[in-house]
């Protein structure tokens, strides 16, 4: 007879002390972590909302003149939030591709001695602080990219030149930033898929390449959905690594551009500002937090329309 247990959302039975305690910690903690999102929404609320109804939500949103400091200030953002966007999703596009390919040969193709020896490097870049990317395109990237400009540009009146800080730059360094978080969710993903598919793939005649695009990918889609997600929060949310490449000049995002992302605004002129200037920055960082929640939202909706057609 299997013995009665207890628990605190109601039961029978009896459990142990150390148990009940244990059930008690884990509903603490998932209040909290309920209760934190909830406090950093209602912040960001009750902090970015002002200055949309003292400057007009179409004024900040849509405006392409950011001057805080002029006699007459605008709090244009149009430019800030198409750089963003523009910048994280050529990001994805150089990044994920790469990531998913690097997962696939560390999952199902290298051999055992060389995937020992490549994850150990996915695994550094992880713990790469950003500013150390930042300053590794300052160093090498920044004079390849003003060289290539000087050569496009020869004899231009009208380009004004950024010293290789440019919106290409910024979308190298997120690709190269989000490669470890793609790599290893992708591959956590691809091992996870049972073996017997691959055999059974392998049994009716097809090859390893086969096999692993349309059986072993497909079925590893949700944890692969997951890391371009993940990836792509990374890359919408960094600021240190791109406010040293990016060149943080609010221009419309062209390639050799200087541009500014939603999160170099707020870091570059948050320590100087005040009134109303400073209100406009919280606008951004609410706008920058409904793109998280966007982004979110949907990988969710994702992830259950695709658990309800496997089901």
């Amino acid at each position: 007879m299997q013995p009665k247990t207890y628990s605190i959302f109601g039961g029978h039975g009896s459990k142990s002390g150390i148990e009940r305690a244990a059930e008690i910690i884990f509903t603490i903690c998932g209040f909290f972590a309920v209760l934190a999102v909830a406090s950093i929404s209602l912040y960001m609320l009750i902090s970015g909302t002002p200055a949309l109804f003292k400057v007009g939500i179409l004024d900040i949103l849509f405006g392409t003149t950011w001057m805080p400091d002029a006699a007459t200030p605008g709090f244009g953002i149009l430019y800030v939030i198409l750089t963003s966007i523009v910048g994280t999703a050529l990001a994805i596009l150089i990044g994920v591709p790469i990531g998913v390919m690097t997962a696939v040969f560390l999952a199902e193709v290298a051999p055992p001695g060389l995937t020992r020896l490549v994850r150990p490097a996915v695994e550094l870049l992880a713990g790469i602080p950003s500013v150390i990317y930042g300053l590794l395109g300052i160093l090498v990237l920044n004079p390849l990219m003003y060289k290539l400009e000087l050569k496009i540009f020869a004899g231009s009146t009208t380009h004004q030149f950024t010293g290789g800080a440019n919106l290409i730059s910024a979308v190298l360094v997120l690709a190269l930033m989000i490669l470890p978080t793609v790599i290893n969710i992708s591959e956590t993903a691809l091992r996870s898929v049972p073996q017997h598919l691959r055999s059974a793939s392998l049994a009716l005649g097809g090859t390893q390449i086969q096999t692993i695009f349309h059986v072993v990918i497909p079925a590893a889609k949700s944890g692969i959905i997951t890391a371009v997600v993940l990836g792509t929060g990374r890359a919408i949310g960094e600021a240190m690594a791109i406010s040293l490449v990016s060149g943080s000049s609010v221009n419309i995002p062209l390639p050799f551009n200087s541009v500014r992302f939603l999160t170099t605004a707020i870091v570059s002129e948050m320590s100087y500002s005040s009134g109303l200037h400073k209100q406009v920055l919280f606008t951004i960082g609410l706008v920058l937090f409904a793109f998280i929640m966007i982004i979110n939202v949907s990988l969710n909706s994702i992830l259950k329309k695709g658990g309800a057609q496997h089901d």
